[in-house]
């Protein structure tokens, strides 16, 4: 347990990392504090180690060199250390950065092993596009094994013999059953039964521009769960197409089971569907974001029952300067609507009803209007026990924003407090940068019970914000499920109970878009109140 007294603000830190495309908080020295590791654009890793004194220093990663678009840390080994993995997306500009800047490496995908702090490679694969990497025990065998997806075709799967050497560790295998395109991917306990099942989303506006014709005469694209069944994958169906960005998993309707939530960019609505005993039924929300970057759930008004948050793309101010910076782009976004059509240019917020259904609570709340945005996610950043948002935001394109200086729509990012009744601007907390957000972590960076967030930004420095906040206690939970195939136990649900209230929170790897969490589970509460018990529903529903 942490107390915290502070200043009541975020210090800032700029963090001198341009062009950088994901982050991710690890503990990558294995001294129990979380250091930021980011991939660029234009150069390979950078990695800033936790002194444990509040201060960051970037350090090299020996032996890392490649250009990385995506990366997953994780013991491949089995030496206790964590090894590295990453994948390259854009094999054209990986060629020109690396024949001028003789950066050495390559596009493709690369697995580090960690040997005492050197990170000796071994190149896996020469494809390009890789979007997603996942380590997971595929088959059951105790090692982990390198899963990905790529943007133009199937997941790739490379399994973990546990045999030592960098020469013959791993072995390309398909993963039996799969065979779609995948663009966005998650993992979890669907059917109860201690091993973790997949769900994957097609993009299919790229897999058009991509394949082209093939794309249209084959149709592989759209949404499939895919059943684990001791390493064998069987494929249920559950949409013809997606323009997947985000997937998310939690109990929309309270039974105990995550059902599934898909955000669809452009014309596709967001998708829903709920855990049956026979399958999945189709369900709806009836109002979705039209081109949905993130997706985030949590319970925001501690009754128990999470909420589901998605970012679109709207205005936060009607002054007259910020509507004529996003006419043009606002004037070409706004399609025919088909009756019966759920989609709005604007935040979600789904708040489930006493009849089970959901309803758009976004306005009443006050953040249905945060920008163009798109990682968001919810975190009890004032220990107060209540989850409060931070959104981050802006664009930058010159077939949309040609106008403006840079190409570029500059605008602040969006904190809001939450009061237990609606979401309040937190200008005051400092969180209001106006440089180009894509991806966000929070976690506990200096161990003194607060969240603290890195956010990576687009055409300007990474950023580091310390908190300085408030007063309150937290309870950090990392926990671990012995014996289990799905060893974080992703999807657990747990509920702390204090003297005031109750708090429920789930383990989640991922943040939103571009963005990686250490899947802890932070509690934040006032400093009088009384902690009385930690309940645990485990992903087989056992307590």
């Amino acid at each position: 347990i942490f107390w915290n007294l502070g200043s009541l603000t975020f210090e800032k830190e700029t963090l001198p990392d341009l062009n950088t495309r994901a982050v991710n908080i690890v503990d990558v020295t294995g001294d129990g504090r979380l250091d930021i590791v980011f991939t660029h654009i234009t150069s390979s890793l950078t990695y800033w180690e936790n002194s444990g004194s509040g201060v960051f220093e970037r350090l090299p990663l020996p032996g890392v060199r490649a250009l990385a678009h995506s990366m997953a840390w994780g013991d491949l080994n089995g030496d206790g250390t964590l090894d590295l993995v990453t994948g390259s997306y854009d094999a054209e500009l990986e060629q020109v950065l690396r024949d001028s800047f003789m950066l050495g490496g390559g596009a493709g995908v690369y697995y580090y092993e960690n040997q005492d702090g050197t990170f000796v490679p071994q190149r896996l694969a020469d494809a390009a596009q890789t979007l997603t990497i996942t380590l997971f025990d595929v088959d059951g065998d105790g090692w982990l094994d390198i899963v990905f997806t790529r943007r133009t075709g199937g997941m790739t799967y490379w399994h973990n013999t546990g045999t030592a050497g960098e020469a013959n560790r791993f072995v390309r295998e398909t993963m039996p059953g799969i065979a779609h395109p995948a663009y966005a991917m998650a993992w979890a306990d669907l059917d109860n039964d201690g091993d973790l099942d997949l769900v994957t989303g097609s993009y299919d506006a790229g897999l058009l521009s991509d394949l082209g014709n093939s794309f249209l005469l084959n149709k592989t694209g759209g949404i499939f769960v895919y059943k684990n069944d001791h390493g064998n994958f069987r494929a249920v169906p559950l949409a013809g197409s997606a323009q997947a960005m985000a997937i998310q998993l939690f109990d929309a309707d309270r039974d105990g089971r995550p059902d599934l939530v898909v955000g669809n960019d452009f014309n596709v609505p967001d998708y829903l569907w709920l855990r049956r005993d026979d399958g999945w039924e189709q369900s709806r929300f009836d109002a979705t974001s039209h081109s949905t970057m993130g997706l985030d759930a949590g319970d925001i008004d501690n009754d128990g029952v999470a909420e589901l948050f998605a970012t679109d793309m709207k205005p936060y101010s009607d002054d007259p300067q910020t509507m004529a910076d996003w006419q043009p782009v606002m004037d070409g976004m706004h399609d025919p609507m088909l009756p019966g059509d759920p989609q709005i240019m604007e935040n979600v917020l789904q708040v489930r009803q006493s009849d089970g259904s959901f309803e758009n609570r976004a306005t009443d709340w006050g953040v249905d209007a945060t920008g163009w945005s798109w990682s968001s996610q919810f975190g009890d950043l004032d220990n107060d026990g209540l989850l409060d948002l931070y959104v981050v935001n802006g664009m930058a394109a010159e077939e949309l924003f040609g106008q403006l200086p840079g190409d570029e729509l500059v605008e602040q990012n969006q904190a809001f407090r939450n009061d237990g009744n609606r979401f309040l601007a937190a200008s005051q907390w400092g969180l209001d940068a106006t440089a180009g957000g894509r991806g966000m972590s929070m976690a506990d960076l200096d161990g003194d019970g607060d969240l603290d967030i890195v956010v990576n930004n687009l055409r300007a420095p990474a950023t580091l914000y310390e908190n300085q906040l408030c007063a309150g206690a937290a309870l950090e939970v990392d926990l671990r499920w012995p014996g289990s195939k799905n060893l974080n136990a992703l999807g657990a649900r747990l509920t702390l109970h204090t003297s005031s209230s109750a708090l429920t929170r789930s383990v989640q790897a991922g943040s939103g878009y571009a963005s990686g969490n250490p899947g802890r589970v932070h509690f934040g509460f006032s400093a009088g109140s009384k902690l009385e018990r930690l309940d645990i529903v485990w992903p087989d529903g056992a307590t």
